[in-house]
Formats: C-alpha cells, structure tokens, sequence
C-alpha cells in the first residue's frame, strides 16, 4: 500500500547549545502539494529543513521517503532521495560562472573528463522550459540576487529532485520576480514534484500554498488547509497574539536638511556604464523618503556611493552640511549617518565575532567601551544585554552566541539595534524588514516611524511595495540609475508606482511605450 504521503517528518528534535530549536515537531508533505512552513524568526523553520536536507542530525524522530523510513545523513543521501533544497543564504562560489556552480558536484565525466557540453545543453533546456533566464557563462559575482535565485532552483531541476525545499526563496527579491517564482513553483506542482516552502510572508502563503504547518520558538502550532483560513489567523498562530498588519502613522512635519546629495554618479562593477547617473535629492528632519525600484536599477550602488562602501566619479554628498563626499566610512558615520545595509553578511556583521562583540562595532572606540585602548567588557556586555531585550534578539547563548550560528531573522534585528541606538540624525535603511516575521516587522516599522517623529532624517530603501506605500512620507523612484519620479504615498497607487519603475511613466512626461 502506497503512502499518502511522500515525505513525514515525525517527532523530530533537534538541540543547539543553550536551545531546544525542534520540539517534537511532525510535518507531512503530499505528492504534488505546495506546503508553506511558517514561523517567527528563530521558530526552527531552517532548521527542520537542514534535518530534512542533512545538514543536521536529529536527537530524536524518524524521517519516512513514500512510507518507508529513511536515514539522511548529508546533503547526498537527500540528493539520492531526490530532496533539494534552495538555502536562504545561497550556497554558491561567487567566482564560478552560473554553469559551473549548477554542475558543481553533480559533474558528468567521461574517462576522467569533464563533459561540459552536455551539461551546458541540459541547463539551457531547463532554463527555457520553467522559465528561468539565466546566463550561464556569467560570474555568480556579477549577476543580481533575483539571477543568483534562479541559479539554485536550476542546480535543483539539474539533479532531476521532485522534492523541492525552498527556505525564505523571495526575501531577496522584487514583487515581478515574486510573481515569476509563484508561476514556476504552481508548474512544479502541477507536474508532481512536492514542495516544501519557507515564508514569513502571509500574501504568498495565500497565493501560492495548499496547506500551511505554523511552528512557534520550536515547537509545533498546527497545520491548516489555505483555503479554510486568513491572514490574521495566521499571524495570531505564529506571533500568539494579534498583529497589526497596517501601518498607522501621523502626517509628516519635516524640517531642516540633513542628507543633500547633488549630481551622484556611482561606477558599475558590472557593465561600462555608470550604475547611478547625476541624481540629486534631499532628505529632512522628520521624514521618511523612500527609494523604490526593480532590484538592479541602482539602489546598491547608490546607498554604496552614499555611505562610502564605493567610491563615487562625481557628485556631492552633505551629512548636516558638513561635505563627506570624500570622507571615509568612519567619517561618514561620525558626521551623523547610521546604516542598515542591504547584505547583512557582507556588510552588517562580522559573523565569526559574538552577538555582543557585533552589537559595539560602531561605539567600541567611545570611552564608555574603552580604556587606553583596552576593551570594558563588562560595559560591553550591559549594552548588549539591554539592546538584545529591547529588540528581543534571540540566540541561544546570549550575548555570546556567535553571529554565524542566529538565524537570518535575528542577525537583522542585531544590525537594527545597533543601527538605532547611535541615535544618529540620518538613518539609511535599506531592506530593513527582509526576512523578518510580521511580528518584527511590525516592530520595525514603528520604530521607524517613531524615529521620525523625534526629527530623524530616514532614507529607506525597499522593494516591498507595501512598505514603500505604508511607511514613506515621499518616494523617489530609481529606473536604470536615474530619479524618474517622486511620488506621494497618499496620491498613488502600486499600478502607478510600479509604471514608474518599470521605466514607462516619467517624471513630467506622459506614459510611454517601453
């Protein structure tokens, strides 16, 4: 008799130092069904798919393939198994081009030689058939995060998986690449491959899944039919209490300029071109202004060019009317900028140092941290403890959990409470909310606006185009490196916006024909 199901996961526990990540938690996946997996941050979501993928051995429960049990000791076991799975942190090898990484591991050989053109051919046929264009001669270092996305799901489709585990697949990307990817992830279904989906967010929960299972801090909440529930529902059985899922915010009362940027042009790395290309605005005390966009229409380059991770070919920049065009990041910094930046692992921690150790990075050299050069750990450790409760950071060791070892969604919230205690009068937010859970979110967001209301100065970078909508007081739309629209929240709409950002509406002139 064959099984109803073609995965189970039964009674699985899994502990980390100081941490009970699984607790007792069973999951059942059908043949052909898109199965959402939702949580908190730190809920044990990545978790329960790195014991499924391998990458973690249980305490305690059994894992059955079609009704038999099975033991998946490594990733290759569950490549045998035919379970893929697409990481939240992409695991590819940035200087490999996108077929290199796609065959890495998975290589065909003939008399010890790589056959390459075989497998060129075999991705190439894959691409076009679910519709997933890539490059394959690219550098992984050179394409967007929305490219890099594809290169994952196609090293997937390339080892014939019908199993498909994606963990958080649209925190890194734009709403048109989230629509692509729903399509591709219904087609899958449709042809018989089962797949496993991991989401904090409950519109693509709704759209796209058939049944969700919600774990809250490890352990298991229930599992529902899509169909047969909403959105509060949902958000009530992940965080344990209402959520608010709207913005509420007062009119802005904006003041003096603190951020005046005049004529910035940024290289790219990528192309000839310049990636931002003489764009000038300003942002006041008391305001949030937005810059939105179709990932890779500058925004990098320009929050690069503006916090001094790239050097800039023209332009000027002015903290508080100080001249930093030329300043280095400290100065930068020191002249009144905070940054949440947009790669928390490249930019926003050191992930090998501690949770506390990462949380002083900016203010280690003040006096209240240090003496004559030496380190006041015990200073150190008091502000760490007070900002991992005030933005309920969680880890399992505390103040010294290594950064590496917290989940995504925490590693965020660590870079947001150091960010915002510096109390600095120009915060840069870029993607400040992705991978965060509604709950955090939420939080977030209020913070944000509470900033504000203290007279903060708020570039925010997003591609969520609710929050661009809820949170900004103006939007300055970036469409291949240049300002072709500001827009008031209260006076548009997405269907405007995004016309906008796709570069057929602009700034003074009538729809054209793109």
């Amino acid at each position: 008799m064959t099984s109803e199901y073609v995965i189970e996961m039964n009674h699985i526990r899994k502990e980390f130092p100081g941490i009970v990540a699984n607790d007792d938690i069973t999951l059942q996946l059908k043949k052909g069904e898109i199965h959402a997996l939702l949580g908190e941050n730190g809920a044990g979501k990545s978790t329960l798919m790195s014991v499924l993928f391998g990458l973690y051995q249980p305490e305690a429960g059994t894992i059955k393939k079609d009704g038999v049990e099975v033991k998946i000791n490594n990733p290759n076991d569950a490549t045998a198994l035919g379970i893929g799975m697409v990481h939240q942190h992409f695991k590819l090898i940035e200087v490999f081009t996108v077929l290199d990484n796609i065959i890495l591991g998975a290589e065909t050989t003939k008399m010890g030689f790589l056959q390459k053109k075989e497998a060129r051919r075999k991705v190439i046929e894959l691409s076009e058939k679910y519709g997933l264009k890539v490059d394959v001669d690219a550098k992984v270092e050179d394409i967007t995060v929305g490219m890099q996305q594809r290169v994952e799901i196609l090293k997937m489709l390339y080892r014939d998986n019908d199993i498909l585990i994606f963990d958080e697949p649209t925190a890194v990307l734009t709403p048109q690449e989230i629509d692509e990817l729903m399509e591709i992830m219904r087609g899958f279904a449709k042809e018989g491959k089962s797949i496993l989906f991991i989401t904090h967010k409950l519109n693509e929960i709704m759209a796209v899944s058939d049944r969700v299972t919600v774990l809250r801090k490890g352990k298991y909440i229930g599992t529902v039919n899509t169909k047969d529930t909403n959105k509060q529902e949902l958000s009530n059985m992940m965080v344990g209490r209402p959520v608010q899922l709207e913005i509420n915010k007062d009119d802005a009362d904006p003041a003096d300029v603190v951020l005046n940027v005049e004529g910035l042009t940024v290289p790219s790395k990528i192309h000839k071109n310049d990636a931002v290309k003489d764009v000038s605005f300003n942002v006041r005390k008391g305001e949030i202004v937005c810059i939105a966009g179709i990932d890779g229409n500058g925004q990098t380059e320009l929050i690069h060019g503006l916090t001094g991770l790239e050097k800039a070919t023209a332009g000027k920049i002015e903290i508080c009317g100080q001249d930093v065009s030329r300043a280095s990041i400290r100065k930068r910094s020191q002249a009144g900028m905070s940054h949440i930046p947009e790669d928390r692992h490249k930019h926003g921690l050191v992930l090998g140092f501690t949770l506390e150790q990462n949380l002083v990075l900016q203010k280690y050299m003040e006096p209240q941290f240090q003496n004559h050069g030496f380190i006041k750990f015990d200073e150190v450790r008091k502000y760490a403890d007070k900002l991992i409760e005030d933005y309920d950071v969680r880890s399992g060791q505390g103040p010294v959990t290594v950064a590496r070892s917290m989940s995504g969604g925490n590693q965020q919230k660590a870079i947001i409470a150091r960010e915002l205690d510096r109390d600095e009068p120009l915060i840069v937010a870029v993607q400040p909310t992705r991978g965060l859970d509604v709950g955090a979110i939420e939080h977030i967001h209020k913070q944000l606006i509470e900033e504000r209301d203290k007279g903060k100065a708020i570039l925010l970078v997003s591609l969520e185009l609710d929050e661009v909508l809820g949170l900004s007081d103006r939007i300055l739309v970036l469409y291949e490196g240049e300002i072709v629209g500001e827009l008031d929240p209260k006076k548009t709409n997405p269907q405007e916006l995004g016309l906008y950002m796709s570069g057929a509406l602009r700034k003074g002139k009538e729809a054209e024909q793109c």
